[in-house]
């Protein structure tokens, strides 16, 4: 299944898109994709729900907002310098273990959200990722039982602030969490959607250029990997996101470096994950994402 979330910001509904494209409002069987929904089988209730229902399921206009295909999670853990190509172009050694970072849960917004430039923000950065979110609790979660755990995948463009990260003092979540910092979707693909997640094509475009074209081929710790290993160090919680990394590409690793500004438009995808769009524009109070 895909699972999409459409309506105003802050008041979206629960949907799926249909192999041929309709969009089907389901919000008379669920009423949001929230941790209780993965915690409680929803998936299989609502793949069997469809089956009676799918038929009189309202329609849902293409014309309607898209947001996030989840419900915010309880935390959205991102996983650093993870492609072997992003590392070289770092000029940083390819890390022994995966290294963990969080963004904080209020930057995230829809697929085709505009993307609000921070207060004070000098090099603001793009990173297509694959994101994986999590299906039921897990601590300790075996590398062999690891896909278990995972309700499925999701498109993730994992924003940054090059000053606020890496010249502010501190830890990468000050760069990674301002607000509309990471559109996800346009929808969730169900793991059974896609079975492997080892050569998904992944691309990126600022004004129509290309900036990065990869692969999750060049990943360094596989999503197995991941997810075993971040449960050594915290409890995943069902709905929670494990941002994958990026490859090579970003801003920073540009000769000069370049980042973004207001008038910019960022358009990204991956294979069987859709495609997303962002509009850059300026901050401005009036500007605040509906929380």
């Amino acid at each position: 299944m895909k699972l999409i979330r459409f309506g105003q910001a802050g008041q979206e509904a629960p949907g799926i898109v249909t192999d041929d494209g309709t969009r089907l409002d389901v919000s008379a069987f669920v009423r949001d994709y929230d941790e209780s929904f993965f915690a409680n089988d929803g998936l299989a209730r609502l793949s069997q729900w469809l089956k009676e229902n799918a038929a009189s399921a309202p329609r849902v206009a293409p014309s309607v907002r898209l947001g996030p295909p989840i419900s915010r999670p309880s935390k959205i853990i991102c996983i650093g310098l993870n492609f072997r190509d992003h590392a070289n172009e770092s000029q940083m050694e390819i890390p022994k273990e995966p290294v963990i970072f969080f963004k904080a849960t209020t930057s995230l917004v829809g697929p085709d959200d505009d993307l609000v430039i921070p207060k004070n923000a000098q090099k603001v950065d793009w990173e297509v990722e694959l994101a994986v979110v999590v299906g039921k609790k897990g601590t300790y979660v075996e590398r062999g039982d690891a896909l278990e755990y995972v309700a499925g995948y999701v498109l993730h463009n994992d924003y940054s602030e090059r000053t606020f990260q890496l010249e502010r003092g501190g830890q990468w979540v000050k760069g990674k969490s301002a607000d509309t910092f990471a559109p996800l979707g346009p929808f969730l693909a169900t793991r059974d959607e896609i079975r492997d997640t080892a050569r998904l094509k992944m691309w990126l475009k600022v004004n129509g250029s290309f900036r990065q074209r990869s692969s999750t081929g060049e990943m360094i710790f596989d999503v197995p990997t991941l997810v075993s290993y971040v449960s050594q160090f915290m409890t995943l919680l069902p709905g929670d996101v494990i941002s994958t990394g990026t490859p090579a590409g970003v801003g920073l690793g540009m000769k000069p470096p370049q980042y973004l500004k207001a008038g910019d438009v960022v358009e990204l995808g991956i294979d069987q994950l859709g495609e997303s769009r962002q509009s850059v524009v300026a901050w401005q109070p009036a500007l605040l994402p509906v929380l």
